[in-house]
């Protein structure tokens, strides 16, 4: 999208531009951040050529996608596992996802006796690479505070539980260390090609206050 109208109906286009080019209509908060933007590049502060590259590479280049490519690869080939849990900076940075925020990964592997959380309590540290940006929730004090104290009562919000003999372990993200959970393979999947299984592996799967999509439930919500 080319931001670089002329200023002179920089601000009118913002607020008349109630609907994006297919037509859709548009929030009140996305109505307010089109204001936003056309103000700070009427006034200076903001060159659109670098809101391009910064939507283009959040849109397209870091997020949930990365991680869930990383995953499946780890479910198809061994080896690779070996690597991202030995080294995980050193293979996901193999895959071509590498960054400020991807530097001293950890990958913690969930099995049928154990599942593990991460949490950032201190602020919302977070595998941008690999995940993009932090959810809301993630950042909330209540989310740090609870997943530390009720890991299993946050799991049930997020609508599952776990059998009472899994062991749980919660583990604290910080600028120095982040963390990524290996989610379980769904049953039924062991010969998806790496693409199908990325398809199954969600954001919270991989922070471990969720579950991958099974070949079912992919099917029902499509």
């Amino acid at each position: 999208m080319n931001r670089s109208f002329s200023k002179g109906d920089q601000r009118e286009h913002a607020h008349a531009d109630a609907h994006d080019h297919n037509g859709s209509a548009l929030s009140e908060m996305e109505l307010r951040v089109r204001a936003l933007e056309s103000l700070l590049v009427e006034k200076g502060y903001v060159d659109p050529s670098a809101l391009d590259i910064l939507i283009e590479t959040y849109e397209h280049k870091v997020g949930p996608h990365n991680g869930a490519r990383v995953v499946a690869k780890a479910s198809s080939d061994p080896a690779f596992k070996q690597w991202l849990l030995r080294d995980a900076t050193a293979a996901i940075a193999s895959l071509g996802y590498a960054g400020r925020q991807g530097e001293h990964m950890v990958v913690l592997e969930n099995t049928p006796a154990v599942h593990n959380m991460v949490v950032c309590t201190l602020c919302s540290c977070y595998p941008w690479p690999v995940l993009g940006l932090p959810p809301v929730w993630y950042k909330s004090a209540p989310y740090r505070s609870r997943a530390v104290i009720d890991p299993r009562g946050v799991l049930k919000e997020f609508g599952f539980e776990l059998p009472a003999e899994v062991e749980f372990r919660v583990w604290d993200s910080t600028a120095e260390v982040r963390y990524l959970v290996l989610p379980m393979q769904p049953p039924g999947t062991e010969d998806f090609s790496d693409e199908a299984l990325a398809e199954l592996v969600t954001r919270d799967s991989m922070i471990g206050t969720g579950l991958p999509k099974t070949p079912e439930s992919k099917q029902e919500s499509a």
